[in-house]
């Protein structure tokens, strides 16, 4: 869900940076990874509706709206925009799949030389939306390339990561870590958890490993056939019962 809402304008000021107040129970804060508190959200006093009107008068006619994967934040904040630059789409993989989009983090360290969301530190809705409009002002600009290029180092970490997705939102992240060390028959792995980009729908994370031979060998454990995703990666779906809480399902894939 967005318990924060951070907007810039091109000049980098912040014109916009609330805590929103939800409709439902949040089940869990996920505060290392978002950065957000219970008291954050239990001072908030502002709707998804009122945060609607308020940005409205940003959102004139002639205004271009620039984000990184925008259909996600459009579509929880239920506002339709007809002029938008989706980072996401705008620059590319050399010899990408077709439905593969960059992350904003690797976008950041290919093209402005520095990591937006570091590792350990929790996520800031305003750091990713300066981040963004650099890009998309250097895309202007200084007329760089929409082509990332990925040193060695950079694709050995890719390939030394797993991908976790549609985790129930009712398994905490706690419960996930020991799950994945029983299907990967390890415990060696670190795992940063993504928030889920609708109230109570599913939530995603990165596995990583010391090395990608860890990392093939861990998804390789895992019982199952190995089917593909809709870019054809290949991915396997785990099906797990906990006695703390219900079971479910869930799916690995490799990154590349």
């Amino acid at each position: 869900m967005k318990e924060r809402v951070g907007a810039v304008d091109q000049n980098l000021k912040v014109i916009f940076d609330e805590f929103v107040k939800p409709d439902k129970p949040v089940l869990d804060y996920m505060t290392s990874i978002s950065g957000v508190t219970a008291e954050d959200i239990k001072k908030a006093t502002l709707s998804v509706v009122d945060i609607q009107e308020i940005l409205r008068p940003f959102l004139s006619t002639g205004t271009i709206l620039v984000g990184h994967s925008l259909d996600h934040d459009l579509k929880v904040l239920k506002i339709d925009h007809p002029k938008v630059i989706d980072t996401s789409l705008v620059f590319k993989y050399p010899n990408a799949r077709k439905f593969r989009r960059p992350s904003l983090n690797d976008l950041c360290k290919s093209m402005l030389g520095y990591e937006v969301q570091k590792a350990g530190v929790s996520h800031d809705c305003v750091h990713d939306a300066a981040a963004t409009m650099k890009l998309v002002l250097a895309l202007i600009e200084k007329r760089i390339g929409t082509t990332i290029s990925q040193s060695k180092e950079d694709l050995e970490a890719k390939k030394s990561r797993l991908f976790v997705h549609k985790i129930p939102h009712n398994v905490p992240s706690e419960l996930l870590e020991r799950v994945l060390s029983v299907e990967f028959s390890s415990k060696e792995f670190t795992i940063d958890v993504k928030q889920a980009k609708t109230p109570g729908g599913y939530y995603c994370a990165v596995v990583n490993f010391d090395s990608s031979r860890k990392a093939n060998k861990a998804f390789e454990n895992v019982a199952g056939n190995k089917l593909e995703d809709s870019s054809g990666l290949p991915q396997k779906r785990i099906v797990f019962r906990l006695s703390c809480c219900p079971g479910g399902s869930l799916f690995v894939r490799k990154m590349d």
